[in-house]
């Protein structure tokens, strides 16, 4: 039973640290265009500019991040990404106590949490590989993704129910703390954090900063994973706003509902999550990812045609459920094989170019959709990204170009066979 083995104390340390920050991520979901809607009074337009600008922004600026991030101690880079998160975060609470909140600021903050977010998976993924046994990798991403799933059940009913009796800025000042607390579990980890040793000058060239993308294209297994995961993210998480603002403002949901009917499908990827490993071992590793990875994109279609009342927080139920339940078994894998095949030395750049590229593609499809539901309606354009997402099974590895070598960490067949040891984020 993968879910009974232990991993040390040093990964469990890792792991609450990782827990509080998912707990409090939960607390606060869709906290952002939850203000933006019912504090700011804003729009479509500027609710899905809001969730655009801060991944853009964000991803460009954290371009030359996975370099830095590479030759520091990446303990200590998740301790400072965790602190620029609580910092930033608490100037909201702080700003709506004093009656100056802005537009502008929630797109500050919001850019200044997605490049966090980016330098601080970078330094995670690497932080993980070097406290965990490579046999251990899949069992070690299956946890965080229960972890995930599981706040995910618990954060937003409870949310919900937190803005409805203590107000909008609740959650926010939860998320906040949970960062802080975040950097404390980090910091207890112990044992040494070395300084990788510096192999060429400081100053970062263009060749540094463009290393990542070049080890990803150029993998065989990794190439088109990489581009179905960024369109998929991509579709997906545009249509999160508008979503939000078909529930809350054109059906009339309450805040807690909103919450609920993203909260109760999670218990699926909780369960895919724990499912993946034995999964692998008894189908093999390509089978399992590309099949989770194909349906994944067969059900958010059904998001377009919710209804107000009952019926519509079954249906949204119902959609997240198969939704959640196909990532909850691809993320882990995907995950475990990204870093397994990604040199040691290069696992942040690879990372830091993975996360970049998704926050990136995240950013420019939500503003293509915001203006899509503003020039017809936010129903109209989360049908036309369940379209497209039917399409994307097309991205995954038609087959190995090689005969599959066996996989490390579960002692099942590979993806492709290449002669690079290889990544995950």
């Amino acid at each position: 039973m993968t879910g009974r083995k232990a991993l040390g104390r040093r990964f469990g340390w890792l792991w609450a640290a990782f827990a509080i920050s998912s707990y409090g991520t939960g607390f606060g979901f869709g906290a952002f265009p939850l203000i933006a809607i019912l504090v700011l009074h804003s729009g479509p337009t500027q609710v899905a500019a809001l969730a655009a600008a801060g991944r853009a922004v964000g991803a460009v600026i954290a371009v030359p991040l996975g370099p830095w991030v590479e030759i520091c101690r990446k303990r200590s880079v998740m301790v400072v990404m965790d602190l620029i998160r609580f910092a930033a975060m608490m100037t909201i609470p702080a700003a709506f106590a004093l009656g100056r909140l802005t537009f502008t600021q929630l797109l500050v903050v919001s850019v200044v949490v997605a490049t966090a977010n980016i330098a601080f998976k970078a330094a995670s993924g690497a932080c993980l590989k070097s406290l965990v046994a490579p046999e251990d990798l899949l069992i070690a991403n299956g946890r965080f993704e229960s972890t995930t799933w599981t706040a995910t059940v618990v954060g937003p009913p409870l949310g919900g129910a937190a803005i409805a009796v203590f107000g909008p800025m609740t959650t926010v000042v939860a998320d906040a703390v949970s960062y802080l607390l975040s950097a404390l579990g980090i910091r207890a980890i112990g044992g040494t954090d070395p300084r990788p040793a510096r192999t060429g000058a400081l100053r970062l060239r263009a060749g540094d900063l463009l290393e990542g993308w070049r080890y990803i294209l150029t993998h065989s297994g990794l190439r088109p994973l990489f581009l179905n995961s960024v369109v998929v993210n991509g579709l997906i998480m545009a249509s999160e706003p508008l979503l939000a603002v078909l529930l809350l403002n054109h059906l009339g949901f309450a805040p807690w509902q909103y919450g609920l009917v993203f909260a109760a499908p999670c218990v699926g990827g909780l369960a895919g999550s724990r499912l993946a490993s034995r999964l692998v071992k008894r189908y093999g590793q390509r089978p399992v990812m590309l099949t989770s990875g194909a349906l994944r994109a067969c059900w958010p279609l059904g998001l377009a045609f919710v209804q107000p009342g009952v019926p519509g927080i079954v249906l949204v139920i119902a959609v997240q459920l198969s939704l959640v339940t196909c990532c909850g078994v691809f993320n882990p894998v995907l995950a475990t094989y990204r870093l397994d095949h990604t040199d040691p030395d290069r696992i942040a750049r690879t990372l830091s170019a993975w996360a970049v590229s998704s926050s990136a593609s995240i950013a420019a499809l939500t503003a293509a959709w915001g203006l899509l539901a503003a020039a017809t309606s936010p129903r109209i354009a989360i049908a036309a990204a369940g379209i497209l997402l039917l399409a994307t099974p097309l991205l995954l590895p038609r087959r190995p170009r090689e005969k599959a070598r066996r996989n490390s960490l579960t002692g099942t067949g590979g993806l492709e066979a290449d002669d690079r040891t290889a990544t995950r984020t």
